[in-house]
């Protein structure tokens, strides 16, 4: 059977691979060689100022979604998943006693999955205060809570309020039962609505939820619908994010099996179509768009720490299995086996898996490329940063995606147009260095 790959320039069809941009350069090029320097760069201090974060990862999961490529479980029982927090805690100790990191404050912290929302309310207690015992927890700006609707009972709100979480992000991804069905999901319709009236009276900062454009089963009457329902929940924030076929998800595995009678993905105009439509409906209604993905409540009070702070610089502590972390310019992965990961805290080791060390380059790359997810970068910001003058470094990518009309030089500002924004993780690879560029991106 041949299968549709993104390497085809022309593609518009879903095909097998991944198009978000989550980082620079790709993760195909992080190896194990990097090690040695990562781990000197952690006996060193770090320059005074730098932002910090920390993102734990927790990978359970009631069901895996058909759609879904991180790593999670579905067979861990409750010894497991303590296990699996004392290894998180233990990691954290590691990090707290080198230079690098030591009382240095939390400004950000992010719970994501999996579904963090997986744990007890007496689990998400003893994490909370086990990270503030070992972490100087004493203002973060920002305390992001990823949640699975099904997961959520007004107790464990209560418990996640009173710990501190300023925003929550609710996975809905599509209000259709038919739908969530079909790709995997675990929740209904019902537990939706319960969950985000229960998140209301108490009273969080912020509620973002998320949604699909293109899953299984999708027409343009549910994804009306889903828009209209949307605004009449009418969240701080609403994350759409247009499907993709990584390589280890459910379903592209199906496609490869033979005379399997895999389903029909939306192409791309379409999930375009799609993604504009909603756009074009929420700016109708009140918000306001924040990023390629991102629409927010107008006049409302809300910010995005965890992702503006990443994108220009921040560090970032990557705690558990298979996670993901930037620190001192170098990027590092965790073991993402549960053996191996466990196996190396045990050890009293860091469960470093690979790395990246960034040239400078690099650097200014990586942070255009997020920052351009945005809608617009600030040549000034790049010329006293990295002292380059960006509409020179970069002048061949931008004349080319200027013609096609993705991008506008306006008084100082690189700015992607609405057209651009639709598919700017198509485009962004422009920027990349020329070795960087045509590889699978993991």
């Amino acid at each position: 059977m041949n299968l549709p790959t993104i390497e085809a320039s022309n593609q518009e069809a879903t095909g097998l691979g991944n198009y978000f941009i989550a980082n620079y350069p790709p993760f195909a090029y992080w190896k194990p060689d990097y090690l040695p320097q990562a781990e000197a760069m952690l006996s060193r201090p770090a320059v005074p100022g730098t932002p910090l974060g920390l993102y734990l990862h927790i990978p359970f999961c009631r069901k895996r979604c058909k759609f879904c490529y991180f790593r999670v479980y579905t067979d861990k029982n409750a010894r497991d998943v303590e296990q699996y927090v004392t290894g998180l805690m233990k990691e954290l100790e590691l990090y707290a006693a080198t230079p690098y990191i030591g009382q240095r404050p939390l400004n950000y912290v992010y719970f994501g999955g999996g579904t963090p929302s997986y744990l007890s309310a007496k689990q998400l207690t003893e994490v909370f205060e086990g990270i503030k015992t070992r972490m100087n927890w004493s203002n973060p700006e920002e305390v992001t809570f990823e949640c699975e609707p099904g997961t959520l009972q007004r107790p464990k709100l209560e418990a996640l309020r009173g710990l501190g979480v300023t925003r929550l992000s609710l996975g809905i991804e599509n209000f259709q039962d038919r739908i969530l069905e079909i790709n995997g999901r675990a929740h209904r319709s019902p537990e939706i609505f319960k969950a985000y009236g229960w998140c209301k009276e108490l009273g969080f900062e912020q509620v973002n939820i998320d949604l699909i454009a293109g899953m299984v089963g999708e027409t343009w009457d549910n994804w009306k619908d889903c828009i209209k329902q949307t605004l009449q929940l009418a969240p701080e924030s609403i994350t759409i994010y247009q499907m993709e076929l990584p390589y280890n998800t459910v379903f592209s595995k199906d496609m490869h099996k033979p005379d399997s009678d895999h389903p029909d993905f939306a192409d791309w105009p379409t999930k375009r179509a799609w993604m504009q439509y909603a756009i074009d409906e929420l700016k109708a209604n009140g918000y306001d768009q924040s990023s390629a993905y991102t629409l927010v409540k107008r006049d409302a009070k809300v910010s995005f720490v965890y992702r503006d702070a990443l994108w220009h610089g921040a560090d970032l502590i990557g705690s558990g299995v298979a996670s993901f972390g930037h620190l001192g310019g170098m990027h590092m992965q965790n073991l993402d086996q549960w053996d191996s990961y466990l196996g190396a805290l045990e050890a009293g080791k860091l469960p470093f898996s690979r790395a990246f060390v960034l040239e400078n380059d690099e650097k200014l790359i990586r942070e255009l490329v997020l920052q351009l997810k945005t809608g617009r970068v600030e040549k000034q910001y790049f010329a006293e940063k990295f002292g380059v003058d960006i509409a020179q470094r970069f002048a061949e990518p931008i004349t080319t995606l200027s013609k096609q009309g993705f991008l506008e030089q306006r008084n100082g500002t690189l700015a992607v147009t609405s057209k651009g924004l639709l598919q700017i993780d198509k485009e962004l690879p422009e920027f990349f260095l020329a070795k960087h560029r045509g590889v699978r991106y993991t």
